[in-house]
Parts: C-alpha cells; sequence; structure tokens
C-alpha cells in the first residue's frame, strides 16, 4: 500500500512539474495569454506558408527564419520541416495591429486581421524562442493580443544634434520590436534645419550649420555661458528620408514630421531673414532655449514659404499627420512690431494668441485639403500653460480647428479636460512622465512604467479622446548617439507596455526586461544596466 502511495506521489509530482506555468517573457506583455506548461522542441527547419497578400512582412519573415535554421543541424532528410503559418483573417475582429500566435507540437501560426497584425506576432515569436544544442525550443503556448492605444510614438529630436541615417535605423528595429508605431521626426527647430527643401535651397546651406554649442552638464544647464566651439552640422536629402519612410513602414511604423512653426524657427530666418518678424538672426544661435523671433504669420510671403514647404513634405511623408509644432512662442516680437499689430487690429484679433490660432487653423485648412491633419502641442489651444508674466497676451478668444490633434506635454486635468470636451482627439505627453532627457533620478524606469495616458479623474466619457501617448527624447544635452541610447533605454521599454497592453506588476516587468535587454547587449546598445538590477 505505502508503495502504492509512493507511486502516486511520484506520478503526482512529475506531472505538475511537467504542467507548471512556463514564464512568457514578452516586452510588451501581451493581453491574453494561455499556456500548457510545456516546451516545444524543433529540431528540423522552419519554412513559411503564408498569404501572397504579406508582401514585405513575408519576406521579413523569411529573413529571421533563415537565421533561426542556421542554429539547426544540417538537414539531411528534406521532407522534415516545421511549418510556420501566417495568415489573414478578416473574421479576428480585435483591430489590424492585433493577431492571435499559437504554438504546438504540429505548428506555428500567426493570424492577423492585417499583415501589421502578422509582423507583430512575429515580434512576440522572436522573444519566445531559444536557440541551444542545435535545436530551438519555445513554450507551447496561445496568445491574443491587441494594443490598449492606437499612437504609440518615440520622438527623436535632430534639429540639436543631427545623428544620421544609420542611427535612425538602428532606433526603428528597437522601436519594432517593442510593437511601437510612431516616430515623431523632430527636423527642424532654432538649433538647426534637417530636411531638404528643393525650393529653398538655403534652409540646409545656412540653416543645417552652426559654429558652436551651448553646453554644460552641471546646474542649469539652460543658463550656461560654455560653448564648445565646434562645427556641427547635418540634414537628410529627400532621397534619404524617402529611405528611411520605407524603411520605417516595412516595420509598421509611420513617420510623423514635425516642422515647427510659427515659433522655433531661427535656423529657417537665420537662412532667410524677412521670413522673421525681427528678422536679424545672421546665423544659426548657438544656444538653446526659448528663442525671441518667429514667422512673421502676418506676411503673405511668408505663408506662401510655408505652404511650399509642406507641399515637399506631405510629398516626401505619406502619414496622414503633420505635426507644427506650435509651442513656447514668445509674443514680444509681434507685440512690438507695427505691421503685426496693424494686421490683429483688421482682423479684430484681440491677443498675440488669437493670432497664433487663426494662423494655426489657415494651416490646418492647408493641410486638410492635402488629405492631412494638423497636429501640435497644446500650446496651439491659446492657453497660457507656461505662466508668462504677460499672461493677458495668452489668452485666446479664437477657437482652433476641431480637425487638429492636441499634443499635451504641459499642463493639469482641468487642461486637459477641457479639450477632450471639446472634442479634440489628444496624445498624451506629460513631460514630467515621458521626457527622456530627464535624469534617470528624476524619471526613474518605475515611474514611467506607472503612467498611465488616461489622466486619473478624467470623465470615462472622454477616455476615447485620448488615443495615444509618446515619449520624447529631447538632445539638447545628448550630442553622441551613445548619449541617446543612455537616456532612451531601457525607458522606451516601460513606455511601450504601458502604451500596448498598459502597466501590471512593476518586479514582473523587470523581471522579464532582464532577459529581453540581452538584444540590445548584443546589439552593443549602450544602457545603464543598473536601472534594471
Amino acid at each position: 500500500m505505502y508503495n502504492t502511495i509512493y507511486c502516486l506521489l511520484i506520478c503526482a509530482l512529475f506531472w505538475a512539474c511537467d504542467n507548471a506555468p512556463i514564464a512568457i517573457n514578452i516586452v510588451p506583455y501581451p493581453q491574453e495569454v494561455e499556456s500548457t506548461g510545456k516546451q516545444v522542441i524543433i529540431e528540423e527547419p522552419l519554412f513559411l506558408q503564408s498569404d501572397e497578400d504579406l508582401g514585405m512582412v513575408s519576406e521579413l519573415l523569411n529573413e529571421q527564419l533563415i537565421i533561426w535554421n542556421e542554429a539547426l543541424p544540417e538537414n539531411t532528410d528534406n521532407t522534415k520541416k516545421f511549418p510556420v503559418v501566417a495568415e489573414i483573417d478578416d473574421q479576428f475582429n480585435h483591430g489590424v495591429e492585433s493577431y492571435h500566435l499559437s504554438v504546438t507540437k504540429k505548428q506555428i501560426k500567426i493570424i492577423g486581421q492585417s499583415p501589421k497584425g502578422i509582423y507583430y506576432g512575429m515580434q512576440s515569436l522572436r522573444q519566445l524562442i531559444s536557440e541551444a544544442d542545435n535545436q530551438i525550443s519555445l513554450p507551447a503556448v496561445e496568445i491574443t493580443d491587441f494594443p490598449n492605444f492606437g499612437w504609440r510614438s518615440y520622438l527623436l529630436d535632430e534639429s540639436r544634434y543631427f545623428k544620421g541615417k544609420a542611427f535612425v535605423r538602428r532606433l526603428l528595429d528597437e522601436m519594432a520590436a517593442l510593437k511601437i508605431n510612431k516616430l515623431h521626426w523632430h527636423l527642424t527647430d532654432d538649433a538647426g534645419w534637417r530636411i531638404e527643401i528643393k525650393k529653398y535651397p538655403k534652409l540646409t546651406s545656412v540653416g543645417a550649420y552652426r559654429d558652436s554649442t551651448q553646453i554644460n552638464h552641471q546646474g542649469k544647464k539652460w543658463d550656461s555661458k560654455v560653448y564648445d566651439g565646434k562645427p556641427h552640422e547635418g540634414f537628410y536629402t529627400q532621397e534619404e528620408i524617402k529611405e528611411i519612410v520605407a524603411y520605417a513602414a516595412a516595420r509598421n511604423i509611420e513617420i510623423i514630421p514635425e516642422i515647427e512653426m510659427p515659433g522655433h524657427a531661427s535656423a529657417a530666418i537665420a537662412a532667410y531673414p524677412w521670413l522673421g518678424v525681427i528678422g536679424q538672426l545672421e546665423s544659426v544661435p548657438t544656444w538653446f532655449g526659448k528663442l525671441e523671433d518667429s514667422y512673421n504669420v502676418t506676411d503673405p510671403k511668408v505663408i506662401q514659404f510655408l505652404h511650399d514647404v509642406l507641399d515637399e513634405v506631405c510629398e516626401l511623408f505619406p502619414a496622414k499627420v503633420i505635426h507644427i509644432g506650435g509651442d513656447e512662442v514668445l509674443f514680444d516680437a509681434w507685440t512690438n512690431s507695427n505691421e503685426v499689430q496693424a494686421y490683429m487690429k483688421k482682423h479684430e484679433l484681440k491677443t498675440p494668441a488669437d493670432l497664433q490660432i487663426k494662423f494655426t487653423n489657415e494651416i490646418s485648412a492647408y493641410l486638410e485639403k492635402k488629405g492631412k491633419r494638423m497636429m501640435g502641442w497644446n500650446e496651439i489651444l491659446g492657453q497660457n500653460i507656461h505662466n508668462f508674466e504677460n499672461a493677458e497676451d495668452y489668452k485666446a478668444e479664437t477657437e482652433l480647428s476641431k480637425q487638429s490633434v492636441i499634443h499635451f506635454w504641459r499642463g493639469d486635468i482641468p487642461l486637459i479636460t477641457d479639450a477632450a470636451q471639446k472634442g479634440y482627439e489628444i496624445v498624451n505627453s506629460l513631460h514630467s512622465e515621458t521626457y527622456l532627457d530627464y535624469t534617470y533620478e528624476g524619471l526613474p524606469l518605475s515611474r514611467i512604467y506607472a503612467f498611465s495616458p488616461i489622466p486619473e479623474g478624467l470623465d470615462s466619457a472622454y477616455h476615447q479622446n485620448i488615443i495615444g501617448m509618446g515619449t520624447q527624447m529631447w538632445s539638447e544635452w545628448t550630442p553622441t548617439t551613445q548619449d541617446v541610447e543612455y537616456q532612451t533605454f531601457p525607458r522606451i521599454a516601460a513606455f511601450a507596455e504601458v502604451a500596448w497592453s498598459g502597466s501590471g506588476d512593476y518586479l514582473n516587468f523587470v523581471n522579464r526586461l532582464k532577459l529581453y535587454s540581452k538584444r540590445w547587449s548584443e546589439k552593443e546598445i549602450n544602457f545603464p544596466l543598473e536601472q534594471i538590477k
């Protein structure tokens, strides 16, 4: 009897171990996971069975299968192959980016409503597979996955420091692996103009160059009087832009260009002084921060210039959204200009904020004619979010076009609630929770992971107006690619999980991230390992 009981206990023990849950180490974590507790061992070559209309996704899948097959022993029996099936299923109704990943002893299958979903299923599959001892293994699992938010963006600021095509492609690869679907590309600002505009060659021959740069990595950086004395230059040709846009699109990433207006325009004004209200710049500024001059939006020649620029930008970027910045406009240049004041009086505009909104609405209407929507930082609503001394100048009565997408970066719950109640679509990038130029002490990994793009206290009736979130890598103090990587990784992974599936158990996330970060180490990406220990 005792022997029988002992045998039963042993069998129960082995059964429990065999069916013990296997950790599903995917970042961002999927929405729904069912694991059998078993491992699938693959020793024969993988081959792809896919729908013909998957296009580039099939090519990328095949490239990945070739890499995995190299880990297997040489195949002497051509009849033994392990199928990886990729199919479009119109009935899979979780959205265009959703997928279902099934792993059994007989096959790996990815279905999606669109190629985008298939691509994301492949990204999850890459994280599940282990290669060792001439075989591939992964957990037997059923995953149904889809994003909480359709807008998941990473901003790369190249106006301050130009990084170049190779680095952008490197970032795109890492974004795609984390299911981030927008590169917000900040290409123009006071410190440099980084995109070729054929009709205005001085934008790059003059605007893409500065002869020195403000530096200081201690104390109040914005007040530094220290300069490096080193020339800095660089811009993307239109052919390079097209290459990068295509590279991103193949990885399910849409590039949203930001062309700043009406403020942060010093590089353009240095190239063509007639664009400004003051128009006295002779070269691109070497210091950072808010600068005095802005486009003279009351001059028809300036408006034509901006239309011409947007014409070329729209041709280069197929995205349906064009970001125009619109932030941190200092109104002194407008209030001190007789020409601007006469224009405001003629058009019955009470404040400079009203003038900015009138201009912004006209740009929005122009973009609408080209099949685009305008996006801008939340100053475009005409609110004094900076508590500037001349507060009355920043109070607008003019209403912003409802077609505008509001990029919320500064303010409080009443401001974002007001915008949502008025029907605007909002991307939440509250600076205190999403700005990667902030130190790890100021913005630790845990704080990003705790962030929700839907603010606590926002009425549920307006949750649908929050279409997503963005994280921003402003580069005033990150001159090298290694600096950008250090500030970006691992925090971008926390952002990606919050945007895709929402935050869960932080320690569980860190444990998964420890395994995921091996990818970064293998690629020699510079990141602070101590942040995930």
